[in-house]
């Protein structure tokens, strides 16, 4: 992989996919996936969402509101299963991890969609992949 951010939908997916390709053919142990900070109402930055993928799992932290979100998305992906939540007392969220069982192209379109759908980034937003 030669190129770590990507602004476009199309773009992003692409970038997305290809770095899923790389975590296989690397065998590393997860790839990490990064979208934009956003400023909020009162100006102040709110941490930049993050997804990780390992081997056929995702990993993500949601907010109650962003869970409900994230289990509508994953009612769209069939194949795609929650298999585990953690919300441990000193969280402020939740800990959702997801089965995957899919090809890299399917996968990518998922991560892309949590970006827009679960944490409301916009069409255009940047994202990174930040560890593979």
């Amino acid at each position: 992989m030669s190129r770590f951010d990507a602004d476009g939908p199309t773009e992003r997916r692409k970038l997305f996919a290809d770095a899923i390709a790389a975590h296989r053919e690397r065998a590393s142990a997860f790839l990490t996936l990064e979208a934009d900070h956003d400023a909020d109402v009162d100006g102040e930055d709110s941490p930049a969402p993050w997804v990780q993928f390992a081997e056929s799992t995702f990993n993500l932290d949601v907010d109650d509101a962003e869970l409900e979100r994230l289990n509508d998305l994953v009612d769209d992906f069939p194949e795609f299963r929650v298999e585990q939540l953690e919300s441990p007392e000193e969280a402020e969220g939740t800990n959702v991890r997801i089965t995957a069982r899919s090809d890299a192209n399917r996968l990518a379109a998922f991560a892309d969609r949590v970006f827009q759908d679960v944490y409301d980034r916009s069409e255009d937003y940047r994202a990174w992949v930040t560890a593979i």
